[in-house]
């Protein structure tokens, strides 16, 4: 009964602390962002636009933030108890250390779920609508969902597309066929419209080139044989780090099966899949640093000590992220090498306190 209520004391100071530190950052970071992007102040997109559509942008900066605002938040949270001699008095009474290690852990595990839902089912709704309201706001009714185009390889073919609207008509599409290493024919067409499950192009020129000479064709319309959807083009023209684990998924087999390297979109499939290990190890550490050489500075010292560390983490999965493409290895690793570092180095701060 006691070693729940103090599971429970644990838990609330915990994740308190975590829920100020993150809406602390989100705050911080609407304010910022709020203030650079006045500069796009325009017609029908002003300033209350601006600060409507970072509102809806909210659910994927608080993913983004998830994982420093859990290690700070641990960090604050042990700290505030150690300064108190609360944790002092726990170990005295017989709390062993890993009883308290898992007090800290049970409100991160709701941290973990609300993460997961979010980042599968929220924020990449929101950052989709987000993005088509404003380009609404700024170019009007049939404005793209997209301002970058994208390239995409299928069979003998190379398509580049422009932009994709929100009624699923691609915009400025463009192939080309080859046999071998040899270009044999390059379409453009303004617009795609999808239309009763298959694609049609419109106001369509190909050129086709033979031994010395070329022949143009035009076309006002003709069908587009090919195996890509509506929604396929869509995660292709998106943001990838704002896509759900599951369409990172889908988008991953498919360039697998087009023979064509898939190392991105699996490096943030891995990032979201593995985001409860990811936090379990920074808390690891937080815990590590409260118990271990830290447990008698100051706690802005801690809070500084923690800020570095998870600096540290996301620049060595940054920096990891291309070698996976350049030295061939798995993206899982490029996610999962930086966690286990901080398992490490938390349990040898951990062992070294006793």
């Amino acid at each position: 009964m006691i070693a729940d209520r103090l599971d429970r004391y644990i838990a609330r100071n915990v994740l308190g602390a975590i829920l100020v530190v993150q809406v602390v950052l989100l705050g911080l970071d609407l304010v910022i962002t709020y203030i650079n992007d006045l500069e796009d102040v325009t017609g029908d997109y002003g300033a209350f636009e601006v600060l409507l559509y970072l509102l809806m942008r909210l659910p994927w900066r608080f993913y983004q933030y998830a994982p420093v605002a859990v290690l700070i938040g641990a960090l604050i949270g042990l700290g505030g108890m150690a300064s108190s001699n609360e944790l002092t008095v726990m170990r005295a009474a017989g709390r062993s250390l890993t009883r308290i290690l898992w007090g800290v852990m049970k409100p991160v595990l709701v941290v973990v779920v609300v993460v997961l839902l979010t980042a599968e089912y929220v924020s990449p709704r929101t950052e989709q609508f987000a993005s088509a309201w404003r380009l609404i706001k700024l170019q009007g009714e049939g404005a793209v969902l997209t301002q970058r185009g994208g390239w995409q390889r299928e069979g003998d073919s190379v398509y580049r597309f422009g932009a994709i609207r929100a009624d699923d008509t691609v915009l400025d599409v463009t192939r080309y066929r080859f046999e071998g290493r040899t270009l044999r024919e390059a379409t453009v067409a303004e617009r795609a419209v999808w239309h009763d499950g298959a694609w049609r192009l419109e106001d369509v020129a190909t050129t086709r080139f033979m031994d010395g000479r070329t022949v143009v064709e035009q076309h006002a319309a003709q069908p587009w044989e090919t195996r890509l959807t509506p929604d396929q083009l869509d995660r292709l023209l998106r943001d990838v780090d704002s896509q759900a684990p599951s369409e990172l998924w889908a988008y991953a087999r498919y360039l697998h099966d087009q023979g064509l390297q898939a190392t991105q979109p699996l490096l943030y499939f891995w990032q979201k899949v593995l985001m409860p290990l990811t936090m379990a190890s920074l808390v690891l550490v937080a815990a590590s640093f409260v118990f271990g050489p830290l447990r008698s500075v100051a706690a802005g010292t801690r809070v500084f000590y923690g800020v570095i560390t998870g600096l540290a983490f996301k620049y060595l999965q940054d920096l990891l992220a291309p070698a996976s493409t350049l030295f061939g290895f798995s993206p899982a690793w490029a996610v999962l090498t930086p966690t286990l570092l901080c398992v490490g180095l938390g349990l040898y701060l951990l062992r070294r306190s006793g």
